[in-house]
């Protein structure tokens, strides 16, 4: 039921290697349009990037050395650079194509980032940026409601037919009836939210017996 990075990414990214000169760069990003590209060595990891910000350090006026702060400084550096691996910003920030898009959506929000680099074995496989995390919340209600009452009520939870309803609007859920216990209750929110597409979860569903508790007759007190 989690959604994987692996299938939101952009698989088999644009790339350019570290001795790619800067005319190549403009060329790349003008024609797949898009603002930057990673810089990838000879195994396929990824080293570095290269944006439209890198690249306009040559239009930018330095300021003189002896009031250069640290972006200056970067400035007047990329702004003689040949090749990507002058150019490129390092290191990147990378996630695994088997994480979860909320991992990946908290390390964009950490990172104040527009895009992950993903990797597989180390190697570059993808990108995904906080578009195309999106995704999966246009995703269409009755097609929500089917996995929660297949996936979560009946082959997670083991709920009988009958015993719990599901309705979803505008990815908002809401759960109804009567499960075993507490702890099934708990459950079914948890694993409802990590259903792709679902916005919020309304969890009206009550209890035969609260399994959180022990009591003394158990105990033989």
């Amino acid at each position: 039921m989690r959604t994987t990075v692996s299938e939101v990414m952009t698989a088999d990214p644009i790339t350019v290697a570290p001795d790619t000169c800067y005319k190549r760069i403009t060329t790349v990003l003008a024609k797949h349009r898009i603002s930057a590209v990673p810089v990838v060595d000879e195994s396929g990891a990824p080293i570095g990037v290269v944006s439209e910000t890198d690249l306009l350090a040559r239009l930018r006026v330095a300021r003189p050395a002896l009031f250069a702060g640290h972006r200056a400084r970067t400035d007047r550096r990329k702004a003689s650079a040949e090749n990507a691996g002058e150019l490129m910003s390092a290191p990147v920030v990378t996630i695994e194509a088997g994480a979860s898009v909320a991992a990946a959506a908290t390390l964009l929000s950490e990172r104040n980032i527009r895009r992950l680099f993903v990797v597989d074995a180390g190697k570059l496989v993808g990108v995904v940026s906080r578009r195309d995390m999106l995704v999966t919340f246009r995703r269409p209600d009755e097609e929500i409601r089917d996995e929660i009452e297949t996936e979560v009520l009946a082959g997670g939870l083991g709920v009988s037919p009958g015993k719990a309803s599901v309705t979803v609007v505008d990815g908002v859920v809401t759960l109804l009836g009567r499960l075993d216990n507490h702890g099934a209750v708990e459950r079914a929110s948890v694993l409802v939210r990590e259903v792709p597409g679902v916005v919020e979860v309304r969890n009206r569903l009550d209890f035969v017996w609260d399994d959180d508790v022990i009591r003394p007759a158990s105990l033989g007190i």
